[in-house]
């Protein structure tokens, strides 16, 4: 994620009037002996689904943008990989979805029995493994203007006031970056999360296996992904099928705080599904955290997006559509952060960034939150809602393709406030 300014570390904003924008100035050559120096336009940390989405928003404008990195990409990713409508609405223009499936139908089960299969003539939703397609969203960055540098482990930042209006990025190999605004995208364990004071109110436990198959095995699952209410508060299991690699990654969910209990809800979910016989490539988990409603969203220079921010859907922690949403209004806002000429600017347009996020992703946490907390006491009604109500699968479809979303049924449909308020009691 790299790329460097001038020499001269002055801001130009040090010779303008307070307010007053500065021009979009080129980059300098990525082989350049200036390369890491001078001040950047915007520093973005993390280079997954937020920091690229923010990276490319930022260099698009013509600004000075670094992207920097732990990993090197690909790399794995835990995730289903699920790209829903508000996913592909966001991405960059002229990306291409490396799909390695497209979804029609859904097999609902509760607890493994009960199940029923429910098909749709449009597409639901696709499918992509995260090495790839955070790959592209890193590529597109790249093609806009930013410059990334990877093997880079970010340890906090530091804000600079008075005449520098500057925010430095520390590495813990001892560089460290300087610029006018910063992204934090690094992450549900985000140091640049801790340094805004971004808190979280719901902290879940995500363990997910890829199992390579045969071809005749995965062939019956093409097309076609599997959603199981788990047997514990809250939780669900899933498998998404990667045709093109012959695998399918399983995976459940399930508060944290009963980390055995979730691993044996996987272990008998892959049993039940005819899967133990073969090996995973690969098991992993990790901790997803929703934002409490009152947790900042900026500090100074600093905003904060995706897994950082706590941004995600708490009833299904779908997380990749909050991650391209907000990663990209972070850098146009980060843009408009660089170009403050004061102290009371910055602040200003620090609060318009979560007006926007808050007016948009968090009204949709609002109603996953109340949704969650029905599903929680009574899965069993939204089970047979989604798999007995014709209403219910459309409103479920309609939401997986991005044509409404949870506020919006909820807002709109009375059936679906009854169902809510009767699960909750």
């Amino acid at each position: 994620m790299t790329d460097s300014g001038s020499s001269d570390s002055r801001s130009p904003l040090d010779a303008e009037a307070p307010g007053q924008p500065s021009e979009p100035r080129p980059a300098p050559s990525p082989d350049g002996p200036d390369r890491f120096e001078g001040v950047w336009d915007v520093v973005v940390v993390g280079a997954g689904p937020a920091g690229a989405s923010a990276a490319q928003a930022a260099a698009a404008q013509g600004r000075r943008v670094l992207l920097l990195d732990k990993a090197e990409h690909p790399r794995y990713k835990t995730c289903g990989g699920g790209i829903i409508g508000p996913s592909r609405d966001s991405l960059p223009p002229g990306f291409r979805l490396p799909l390695q499936d497209r979804v029609h139908a859904v097999t609902f089960a509760y607890r493994g029995r009960f199940t029923r299969t429910r098909r749709s003539k449009r597409m639901l939703f696709g499918l992509v493994n995260r090495d790839e397609f955070d790959l592209r969203l890193v590529q597109a960055a790249k093609q806009a203007g930013a410059v990334l540098v990877t093997g880079v482990t970010v340890t906090g930042v530091e804000q600079r006031g008075g005449e520098h209006r500057t925010a430095v990025v520390t590495a813990a190999d001892g560089r460290t970056f300087e610029a006018r605004a910063v992204v934090g995208a690094d992450g549900s364990a985000s140091r640049i999360g801790r340094h805004v004071g971004v808190s979280f109110d719901q902290i879940d436990l995500g363990l997910e296996a890829e199992i390579p198959v045969p071809a005749e095995v995965v062939a019956d699952w093409a097309g076609r992904i599997h959603l199981d209410w788990g047997p514990l508060p809250g939780s669900y299991g899933w498998v998404f099928p990667k045709t093109e690699s012959n695998s399918l990654t399983v995976g459940v969910i399930s508060a944290r705080g009963d980390g055995e209990r979730t691993k044996q809800y996987l272990a008998d979910y892959i049993r039940r599904l005819g899967l133990a016989g073969f090996p995973p490539s690969v098991e992993s988990g990790h901790l997803t955290r929703c934002r409490a409603e009152d947790s900042p969203l900026s500090r100074g220079r600093v905003l904060v997006a995706g897994d950082a921010a706590g941004l995600l859907e708490p009833w299904t922690r779908e997380g990749i559509s909050y991650a391209l949403r907000s990663g990209r209004l972070a850098g146009e806002w980060a843009v408009k952060v660089a170009e403050a000429g004061s102290a009371a600017d910055v602040r200003r347009e620090a609060l318009n960034y979560a007006f926007a996020i808050k007016a948009g992703l968090g009204v949709e946490m609002r109603a996953g939150k109340l949704m969650l907390a029905a599903f929680e006491r009574r899965p069993y009604l939204f089970h047979a809602a989604v798999c007995l109500v014709a209403p219910a699968w459309r409103a479920f479809a309609r939401t997986t393709q991005g044509h409404t979303t949870f506020a919006q049924v909820l807002r709109q449909y009375r059936a679906a406030r009854k169902l809510t308020s009767l699960a909750s009691r």
